[in-house]
């Protein structure tokens, strides 16, 4: 049951950033009360939604994806947001018991959580206006900050990094602070030198800044491995949407997307495909 409620909560949570990011406009602060204020509607015939319109997901399913009132398709970003809100909820605090034995750190899992859900609305707004807002950026570095503290007894890089003892072939014996400083160098410096390159067309400022602030939030070498896998998924991404002939070579996809999906790929999995890796190499 605990399960259970940790989802719908979370998928409550997730309805509430989609209402988030459909009313944002790039001009006000990413939760300004004007902006967020009055009732939720649809966004076609504008008719005022009943609480039992607004049950995320079941809402969804049980009208066939359709407004009741004009029966025009309502977008699946509600329910597939409101989902993976959920998901979140469940599989943070899971994936924390099965790393430590079945014992979850409730402050340490609400910080990760916090984590992802505001990666979650980094990735939504930069896929609709193609910019991610300072204040989330700091956010994920503030968070980071705070999970920091929470792991400063653990002076071993190999006790707080999300691939154990295989951090200490990246970094030596750094300490939790010392890791954190460097993976917000590294993230900041690797993606300031992309917008360098690129003269701004490959990479943009909100990339950078949200590098650095994962940088805080993962430390070294965590970050280096979730930006190798954003990589990789936005080149499997962009190899597909040409193959569907949807974008082509001269088009550019919003990386921030692929930024957090890199992290969940480290967090969820990092150590098992570290560990994978070296198996494979036979080491």
């Amino acid at each position: 049951m605990t399960w259970f409620f940790l989802f719908v909560f979370g998928a409550a949570i997730g309805s509430f950033l989609n209402v988030v990011d459909l009313r944002y406009d790039g001009d006000h602060f990413v939760f300004d009360a004007k902006v967020l204020g009055g009732r939720s509607h649809c966004p076609h015939c504008k008719k005022t939604l009943h609480w039992y319109e607004l049950i995320p997901v079941v809402s969804f399913v049980i009208q066939g994806g359709r407004c009741r009132g004009c029966k025009r398709r309502i977008s699946f970003q509600y329910p597939v947001v409101e989902a993976i809100s959920g998901l979140v909820f469940l599989f943070v605090p899971f994936r924390m018991a099965a790393v430590h034995g079945g014992a979850v750190n409730l402050p340490l899992a609400v910080l990760w959580i916090a984590a992802f859900e505001t990666l979650l609305l980094i990735s939504l707004i930069d896929l609709k206006l193609g910019i991610i807002p300072d204040e989330l950026n700091a956010a994920v570095g503030v968070i980071g900050i705070f999970i920091g503290i929470m792991l400063a007894g653990n002076l071993g890089l190999e006790n707080a990094s999300l691939i154990g003892p295989y951090a200490l072939i990246f970094g030596g014996q750094m300490n939790i602070w010392l890791a954190r400083i460097a993976g917000a160098l590294a993230g900041g410096a690797f993606f300031s030198a992309l917008v360098f390159v690129t003269r701004g067309k490959g990479m943009g400022m909100g990339d950078v800044k949200l590098a650095l602030a994962m940088g805080l939030l993962f430390g070294w070498p965590d970050i280096a491995l979730a930006v190798a896998a954003a990589f990789m998924l936005g080149a499997i991404a962009g190899i597909a949407l040409m193959a569907f002939r949807k974008k082509t070579m001269q088009s550019s996809l919003p990386f921030g997307p692929f930024l957090a999906m890199g992290a969940a790929v480290i967090f969820f999995f990092g150590i098992e495909l570290v560990s994978g890796y070296f198996r494979l190499m036979g080491l």
